[in-house]
């Protein structure tokens, strides 16, 4: 796709949907996970699988952060035509992110049981969160090689080729969840080996895509190594935005540790309705996602005029999105529960999630916007500091002050939209500053 070039809201919209479709077909195959072992193995079982989603974030973010250094570099080496660098970029991504996925399996075992005590989990759940954990991260390499992989493909303009290819390893995890779960009666660790199948098949698809292209952005087994200018760079850029994936992930513990305190039924309907709401938020955020690639290959090509247009178009159709996925989300809540238990209890916590979260998470858009924009010219460090300070640590003092005075649900879900508004407003200053700076200083 030529980003830098002839009208940008259709050819976002293009983008964008090859993206909002991958995304949605991944909660898709995620909500398999969580309805089949809910519906076949019980409570205690759902419960244990979808409270791991906060603990898996932290240790996994702070290494995916650099594959929005891996398409950030792309995307400007594509729009200024350095296909020397372009190459080292390639390679050195890939390399690292084997080796990152790697290592994230050693963490992975050695962190799972003490964070989990950490977090307060239930004697009813922490064992079979262990060993949900354990088997997960052992899919880590392939879950890391095509994140990068699929980076490198967005950077240069193809959405589609990563639908496919998480449309074919998805169809594989819904399938190995039903014989695993329903025939051979695993339960977690049926629906945790299903998972780690379906992320080989799909990091050996986008390699062999990367392998097999004539490109300039090709992958050449025999040139596979790191270079240590173009590491740099990449975490120079991606490193702020793991570090801010990981307070993320940090603050959503202490969230996940509260409602673990009100008891598995309380933990079983947050995880219901966070699979539901994940629908509304990665349509919103595949506008999000295209506005890198394209503000990288418009910073890369000198056309600065046209990122102005980027964030007010990212803006709008993120916005749209996330209302048109989210009301319906809310105002059908009760009967899309019922696709993960039919326990009154779990499905009145759920509805009450959604309608918080899903009415209101157009503002997650306001906040992360802006700072995709800067970190793809660039500026990455400041993203950083705000999600940290607006979100983060303001969630904290949320928790151990408000929520401590009012100990309800309401009060702590009230925290999300809260801090993406405080955030929003910060990270649209700022865009404003990098924009005088570097328009006319370029």
């Amino acid at each position: 796709m030529e980003m830098t070039k002839g009208p940008l809201f259709g050819k976002m919209i293009t983008f964008a949907l090859p993206l909002m479709a991958s995304g949605v077909l991944q909660l898709l195959f995620n909500a398999a996970d969580t309805a089949v072992v809910g519906r076949f193995t019980g409570p205690t079982a759902l419960a244990a699988v979808g409270s791991n989603g906060p603990l898996i974030n932290l240790i996994v973010t702070l290494f995916m952060g650099l594959s929005v250094g891996t398409n950030v570099l792309t995307a400007q080496y594509v729009g200024s035509s350095r296909y020397k660098d372009l190459e080292e970029t390639v390679h050195t991504s890939i390399v690292s992110s084997a080796l990152f996925g790697t290592i994230l399996i050693l963490l992975g075992f050695i962190l799972a049981r003490p964070m989990l005590n950490m977090m307060g989990s239930p004697e009813d759940v922490i064992d079979l969160a262990e060993l949900y954990i354990k088997i997960y991260f052992l899919g880590m390499p392939s879950l890391m090689i095509y994140n990068y992989g699929s980076a490198i493909l967005r950077a240069v303009g193809d959405t589609r080729r990563p639908l496919v290819f998480m449309t074919i390893s998805g169809v594989i995890n819904v399938i190995l969840n039903l014989v695993l779960v329903i025939v051979f009666k695993m339960g977690v660790a049926g629906v945790a080996i299903a998972t780690v199948v379906s992320e080989t098949v799909s990091a050996v698809l986008v390699m062999r895509c990367l392998i097999k292209t004539d490109d300039v952005w090709r992958f050449d087994i025999k040139e596979a190594r790191i270079t240590g200018e173009k590491l740099w760079a990449m975490t120079r850029i991606g490193l702020p935005a793991g570090l801010q994936g990981a307070s993320f992930s940090i603050s959503n513990i202490l969230i996940q540790s509260s409602i673990n305190s009100f008891g598995s039924a309380t933990m079983a309907g947050n995880a219901a309705a966070a699979n539901i709401e994940g629908f509304c938020y990665v349509a919103m955020d595949s506008f999000a996602q295209a506005s890198i690639s394209f503000t990288g290959q418009n910073y890369g090509a000198g056309e600065y005029k046209r990122i102005d247009k980027i964030l007010i178009y990212t803006l709008i159709l993120g916005t749209a999105s996330a209302l048109l996925f989210g009301l319906p989300a809310y105002f059908f809540g009760g009967t899309l529960l019922k696709i993960f238990s039919t326990d009154d209890a779990v499905i009145k916590i759920g509805i009450l999630r959604l309608g918080i979260i899903c009415t209101t998470q157009f503002l997650s858009n306001w906040m992360g916007t802006p700072g995709n924009v800067c970190r793809a010219m660039g500026h990455s460090l400041f993203p950083m500091i705000n999600t940290i300070t607006c979100v983060c640590v303001f969630r904290v003092i949320w928790i151990f002050t408000v929520f401590r005075a009012d100990r309800s649900l309401t009060t702590l879900y009230l925290s999300y939209p809260i801090t993406w508004l405080l955030a929003a407003i910060v990270g649209i200053v700022y865009y404003l500053y990098v924009r005088k700076k570097t328009f006319v200083k370029e």
